[in-house]
């Protein structure tokens, strides 16, 4: 990225040393004389610094191989390490704008100016992402949830510094040069907090910071701070972060309030409202307070860093925290600010009871109900609508907590903005969930969502300008942002509706997922599958290409479902149909899939719509109605 500016470097320079020349001139009674010293002054000088930045470039080139580079590490092999370099394009830090080009005006204040309308949760990282601005995973930013929901894209997104400039034109591109160097006995390694490591650090799919020297040897290894994820957040759709900075402030940050409550106590009817930056318009500070009819409204204020807005809650309308145990009913709390999220619940021990509210937001990375840091939400009979990126009804992000909802309805009109975006446990019973814009439902990581009789809609419109990234209604990875664990993910649905208007019913990449299914009415879109389990091109950091596959095991009881499965060849399957399942449909027709591991219990029926190919088969091969059809296990047909 520096070497693309060079000449803006040498112009900078030139200017200076015409402005220490006319510095040296000073002013003279005599207009000519003065003229003609300047003038000669300014030519030395510019002469002399075009010599001097020339020179400078040399020295550039030669010296190039000995500066840092941010990589991430696709595998070791003794002390030889093969890494994927990461560059940060137009819109990251450093003032360029979003293709690179001419920076972009400064706003008053010295911020830069705010991502496009769509960027996704976290995502993302969305990161930022997390709900990345684009459409999706969430972020992502904040791509990140920062990313993230990135993100909320993938879309989670690790950044730092302040953004400008649209998303898909720059922020961090995983898909840069790969790279091999060695490791010796003189190399230094630094862990995240600055203290002198061993060679651990260097491991698969680990962001580092290395310098090499003419040999394409490492000098230095240092962990590479970037808080956010490409992600996660809504990603996928993508919650990624998509605000005025990312990265976080590097500890917990929650902003100013207008009005703080830190005594237990009950309040009707009252009023509250902020226009301020980084400021909560109702902030509960540990007490017990009940509140009854009120207003809450935040119509507006900057958010100085998006991850700080989507992990502490800093800026949303109504924040609880430090173990306070707020009971809210009859509310109307509204949103109009970048990262306001509607109510924040963050912290262990935080408990945010809420009923028969509404709940209204329109800008990006602004949820409706948004639970980090371990606290817990319980949620009853809301009206929640938003209308921004990133900006899942249902919403959580890194740490994650408990969230309960019984009855109501929750819409989302933004791209990336999933209805429910999980790095959390939640459990949703009884209500209409819809998203316009974006998949349905998004777990990311070791955490799980659980649908009971609920009524699910999803028409995803796309994904961040990349057209290799999957539709689908429901979504279950690992973004490898931070905002979630690694582990097994769970997504339970009884009863109730899923629908979906665009893309595959589920998609399952870069993680070990278990599905349980019992009795829910699904509608398909045309030309789309049921289950997807597939590895992704890494170019959001979902892990590493080739090895990032989704492991999953699906269980349908007394479920009536279709459409084909899709198991790709670095990834598994193990389906158990029960009770009185019936499924309709193909497994891998084209024969060029991974592991598939199929078990049907007595009642359950598997009726062929093509030729299928599995693994192994466990049960009567009689359930198996072929119609017309070939069932081939380990390559043999067995029916």
């Amino acid at each position: 990225m520096f070497l693309k500016n060079r000449n803006s470097h040498r112009h900078l320079i030139i200017f200076i040393a015409a402005v220490m020349a006319l510095s040296a001139v000073g002013c003279s009674d005599s207009t000519t004389a003065s003229t003609t010293e300047t003038d000669s002054a300014v030519t030395q000088a510019a002469d002399e610094s075009e010599t001097t930045a020339d020179d400078a470039e040399t020295d550039s080139d030669s010296e190039q191989q000995g500066d840092g580079i941010t990589v991430r590490i696709t595998s070791v092999d003794g002390n030889t390490v093969t890494a994927q370099q990461i560059s940060f394009g137009g819109g990251m830090g450093g003032g360029m704008g979003g293709n690179g080009d001419t920076p972009p005006d400064m706003p008053e204040g010295g911020e830069m100016g705010e991502m496009g309308e769509d960027a996704p949760e976290k995502p993302n990282g969305d990161g930022g992402m997390g709900e990345m601005n684009g459409e999706p995973s969430e972020m992502p930013s904040d791509i990140s949830h920062g990313g993230g929901e990135n993100g909320d894209t993938p879309p989670d997104m690790p950044e730092g510094g302040d953004m400008g400039g649209d998303m898909p034109q720059g922020g961090m591109d995983f898909a840069g040069e790969t790279i091999t160097f060695t490791l010796t006995d003189s190399t230094v390694y630094t862990d995240s907090d600055g203290n002198t490591t061993d060679s651990s650090i260097v491991a698969e799919n680990e962001m580092l910071s290395v310098v090499l020297n003419d040999n394409n040897e490492a000098v230095s290894v240092s962990a590479a701070v970037m808080d956010g994820g490409m992600g996660g957040g809504e990603m996928g759709g993508g919650d990624m972060p998509g605000g005025n900075g990312f990265g976080g402030s590097g500890e917990v940050t929650n902003g100013t309030s207008v009005t703080t409550l830190t005594d237990d106590e009950t309040i009707s009817d009252s009023t509250y409202s902020s226009t301020g930056d980084d400021e909560n318009a109702l902030r509960i500070d540990g007490a017990a307070v009940t509140l009854d009819g009120v207003t809450v409204s935040k119509s507006g204020g900057d958010s100085s860093n998006t991850e700080d807005g989507d992990f502490y809650g800093q800026n949303a309308a109504l924040l609880a925290l430090n173990g306070a145990q707020v009971t809210i009913t009859g509310a109307e709390i509204s949103s109009s600010a970048v990262n306001g999220n509607g109510v924040f619940s963050y912290g262990e021990e935080t408990v945010v009871n809420i009923s028969d509210s509404v709940i209204r937001t329109i800008e990006r990375n602004s949820g409706g109900i948004q639970t980090t840091g371990g606290g817990t939400t319980n949620a009853e009979n809301l009206d929640i609508q938003t209308e921004g990126a990133s900006s899942a009804a249902i919403r959580t992000d890194r740490g994650g907590g408990t969230v309960n909802v019984s009855g109501g309805t929750y819409v989302t009109n933004g791209t990336g903005s999933p209805a429910v975006y999980c790095t959390a446990d939640i459990t949703v019973s009884d209500a209409v969930l819809t998203a316009n814009s974006s998949e349905g439902i998004v777990v990311e990581g070791k955490n799980s969502v659980t649908l009971n009789d609920c009524t699910v809609s999803a028409k995803m419109v796309g994904t961040y300008n990349d057209s290799s990234e999957n539709i689908h209604a429901i979504m279950i990875y690992q973004s490898m942002s931070g905002d979630a664990d690694v582990g097994t993910a769970y997504f339970t649905a009884e009863g109730g509706s899923i629908t979906a208007l665009a893309g595959d019913m589920i998609y399952v990449t870069n993680t070990h997922c278990i599905i349980s299914l019992k009795g829910v009415d699904f509608t398909l879109a045309d030309d789309s599958v049921f289950l997807r389990v597939e590895g992704n091109d890494a170019s959001r950091g979902w892990g590493t290409a080739g090895s990032n596959g989704g492991d999953a095991e699906l269980t349908a009881e007394n479920q009536i479902f279709s459409g084909d499965i899709i198991v790709d060849e670095i990834s598994t399957l193990d389906m158990t149909l029960t009770g009185s399942t019936t499924y309709t449909g193909a497994v891998n027709p084209d024969n060029n899939g991974g592991t598939v591991n199929v078990t049907i219990e007595d009642g359950a029926v598997w009726e062929l719509t093509a030729d299928s190919y599995i693994t192994s088969f466990e049960g009567d091969i009689s359930s198996v109605v072929t119609g017309g059809y070939t069932l081939y296990v380990n390559g043999e047909a067995v029916s």
